[in-house]
């Protein structure tokens, strides 16, 4: 919800996301409508290396960021947006985007290759809610663009706001969900039971938490915690 909260707060709330993203366990996370200048600072509180999508109504970045540190009640999305895909304990090897839509807003998948070499990567997308068809089209897009950029054999993990209450993907498994976020993977299986974490009154959505372990891996020890959050 671009960094507020329920009931609105009347103030910045990046340090109350940062501390929020500090005290869950996440390998990685995923976020969406989150304001353009948070993730860099992220990087440096959480330890954490960022990759980042600017999505919609960031023309004129600077004065849209002004005003939405001071007033971001006021201003809300029209704040600027983005998505992006934070990454704790390996490197990122590659990163990538991919415009699903131009209109009614403009969504992209932004993707993420974990590790060195043929490692799995990582997707993060917000779909169109309206028309209703959309969701379902950019979600195959999506599928179809880090599917390419994966190749056959590598696995996938593809989350983020779906704009979706029951998703379906071809060659996918849902992972974790809760209401229109989801956390569907490819080349994985779940090693630790899907939780909904505790964001208390930050953002209108509930931050989706599952463990992850390569399918060819027998599914035990930490593996890979992925985030979808608020």
């Amino acid at each position: 919800m671009h960094g507020r909260s329920l009931p609105p707060a009347g103030r910045d709330l990046s340090d109350e996301f940062a501390e929020a993203l500090a005290r869950w366990e996440w390998d990685v996370a995923l976020l969406q409508e989150v304001p353009p200048w948070w993730p860099a600072a992220f990087e440096r509180r959480l330890g954490a290396t960022a990759a980042v999508v600017l999505t919609s109504r960031n023309f004129g970045l600077a004065l849209r960021r002004a005003v939405a540190v001071r007033r971001p009640d006021l201003i809300k999305s029209n704040g600027g947006g983005a998505s992006a895909v934070l990454v704790r304990g390996q490197a990122i090897s590659e990163r990538r985007i991919e415009r699903l839509a131009i209109l009614p807003e403009r969504r992209w998948l932004l993707g993420v290759r974990l590790g060195r070499g043929a490692g799995p990567w990582v997707g993060n997308l917000h779909a169109n809610g309206r028309p209703v068809p959309a969701a379902g089209r950019e979600l195959r897009r999506a599928a179809a663009a880090i599917g390419r950029w994966a190749g056959p054999d590598a696995p996938i993990v593809l989350g983020g706001d779906f704009n979706l209450v029951v998703p379906s993907l071809a060659g996918y498994v849902v992972a974790a969900g809760h209401h229109v976020d989801h956390i569907l993977v490819r080349g994985f299986e779940v090693a630790s039971r899907p939780s909904v974490l505790d964001r208390g009154p930050l953002s209108d959505h509930a931050p989706v938490c599952v463990g992850l372990t390569p399918a060819a891996t027998p599914a035990h020890g930490r593996g890979r915690r992925s985030v979808q959050a608020p």
